[in-house]
């Protein structure tokens, strides 16, 4: 992987966490991930300049964000955790009416990253539970509050 130090960063690393009382994805109509407990449900899309320090610091940061009950965070009181990879986080809408996912790192690299965060989760603590990198996804969830934070590790510079 690359280095940490970004120079004209092409892309951020990007998460959207929502605080979540049940959820789950499909793939071909087979569950293949799924929150049966209040947790944490986080889309993840990964651009071309994002490292593995990336993936680590924001599992560092989804794990211990104090957004459940009784500002109590996943790590507090064990809340599993869906990651589904979504390359769409990181569209450009600037121009036109047709987004531009240029942002976007290609699946070679997208793939091992956010496979990092899960990893990275785990090490931590967090059951995972993990969506299908590429492939056409059903997601359901009952959305708690609604709580629903983003993430840029853009802003981290």
């Amino acid at each position: 992987m690359r280095a940490s130090i970004r120079t004209g960063h092409n892309g951020p690393m990007r998460v959207v966490v929502t605080r979540v009382m049940e959820a789950s994805v499909e793939v071909d109509g087979q569950v293949v991930g799924e929150l049966d407990a209040p947790g944490l449900l986080v889309l993840a899309g990964v651009g071309h300049d994002d490292t593995t320090d990336d993936a680590a610091a924001l599992a560092r940061k989804i794990w211990g964000l104090r957004i459940l009950d009784d500002e109590s965070s996943a790590s507090d009181v064990g809340a599993p955790v869906l990651v589904i990879s979504q390359f769409t986080l990181l569209a450009s809408t600037r121009k036109g009416r047709r987004p531009s996912w240029s942002r976007a790192a290609p699946g070679a690299v997208g793939e091992p990253l956010v496979e990092e965060l899960c990893r990275c989760l785990e090490d931590l603590g967090a059951h995972v539970e993990r969506g299908r990198f590429g492939a056409q996804m059903r997601v359901a969830s009952v959305n708690d509050g609604p709580v629903t934070i983003l993430i840029d590790t853009k802003d981290w510079d």
